[in-house]
């Protein structure tokens, strides 16, 4: 894999190029809430926001006045907030109101909130009558440079993370930095962590960027947030350009996340957010690399540095007392990289480029003993 992938972006717009499924992502200050930002959508009688009680009193009121023009009704559902929640219990409360409502198959599905609301919306759209068109509104970090760009859509099962979905392209995604504002510190590392991870697997410049900018990016600088938005969605534009249901190169964009969907599973949904176990889960595939003599000791320390000063976790949970590796190696095997039982691991093969490959369960086991607390 080439370590530059090509500046995809004309100015606020970074271009996503799939034929028929192409769109755009809209990243700009103020965005939700103007009208033009969302022409171009397809006409429907009725639109419908997703959003979760979090978020809907911050920014429903302002999409709704930017969108109600362009329908005739505009209806809204909101879910309860958090991970927990990515279930089909409430997946079902979205057709509740899509049903209860009389709602077609041209209508729209908004997205408005952060992962957990994309993942659902997105799901839901591609389901409901088999296929209804929505539109990504990410007001998180993390979903604005990861989850909300590139179709992919699920719910969680009790024995692995979005495990049950589909791939389904939105039509427009719009990011607002002036969201970021009202994020929880917290919530914002988290999001610093699927950033982190574009710089090992697709360019280093941008680890260097990275390396020299973290402090602007936790400050909430909004030129630092802008770069970091726009590179991260134009890495993951070209690479789900060229491979959008993930039969080869788009796996490398789950670098540290067979670790990190470990994590969460076992330590219960919520308890450790996405991007705090994606990061404990980059530095133990950094440690993986290493001990597979891909990279070498001072590249692993550079990366844990960059984690720690985002304010990340750099080491992993204990998810068994007695066999704290035999029940990562068991929680990883249900991973979607799997392959008859073999665990497929995103490693990085030198700084800037990765590669998907298996590793001795003895030489992982090592690992998840060294890097856990």
């Amino acid at each position: 894999m080439e370590s530059h992938p090509a500046k995809l972006s004309s100015g606020e717009y970074v271009s996503i190029d799939l034929g028929e499924r192409s769109y755009n992502i809209v990243v700009r200050e103020g965005s939700l809430g103007v009208v033009d930002t969302y022409v171009g959508l397809p006409s429907a009688h009725a639109a419908l926001i997703v959003s979760n009680t979090t978020v809907a009193p911050l920014y429903s009121a302002t999409l709704r006045s930017a969108i109600q023009g362009r329908f005739s009704v505009v209806h809204e559902v909101r879910l309860p907030d958090g991970e927990g929640y990515k279930n089909w219990e409430t997946l079902q409360l979205i057709f509740d109101a899509l049903l209860s409502n009389a709602c077609d198959r041209k209508t729209v599905l908004f997205a408005l909130g952060g992962g957990v609301i994309g993942d659902m919306t997105g799901f839901a759209a591609a389901s409901y009558m088999r296929g209804v068109p929505f539109v990504q509104v990410p007001t998180t970090l993390l979903a604005q440079v990861d989850s909300s760009v590139g179709g992919k859509t699920a719910i969680n099962h009790p024995q692995g993370k979005n495990m049950i979905g589909a791939f389904y392209q939105p039509r427009l995604v719009v990011c607002d930095l002036a969201t970021l504002d009202s994020l929880p510190l917290r919530e914002l590392s988290a999001g610093l962590a699927e950033v982190i991870k574009y710089g090992p697997i697709a360019d280093v410049d941008f680890m260097d960027w990275l390396d020299s900018s973290i402090a602007h990016l936790l400050a909430r600088d909004r030129a630092a947030l802008a770069h970091a938005v726009r590179r991260s969605c134009e890495i993951k534009a070209w690479v789900v350009g060229q491979d959008e249901k993930e039969t080869g190169l788009r796996a490398i964009l789950n670098f540290g996340h067979t670790f990190g969907h470990a994590i969460e599973a076992g330590m219960g949904y919520g308890i450790w957010l996405h991007g705090e176990g994606v990061a404990a889960g980059m530095v133990m595939a950094a440690e993986l690399s290493r001990r597979l003599g891909l990279v070498d000791a001072a590249f692993v320390q550079r990366l844990t540095a960059l984690i720690d000063r985002a304010g990340l976790p750099t080491k992993g949970p204990v998810l068994d007392s007695v066999d704290n590796a035999g029940r990562y190696l068991e929680l990883m095997r249900i991973d979607k990289k799997s392959e008859g039982g073999e665990i497929r691991f995103v490693l990085i093969d030198g700084p800037g480029k990765a590669v998907v490959r298996s590793a001795p369960d003895a030489l992982v086991r090592q690992v998840i003993d060294a890097c856990c607390a």
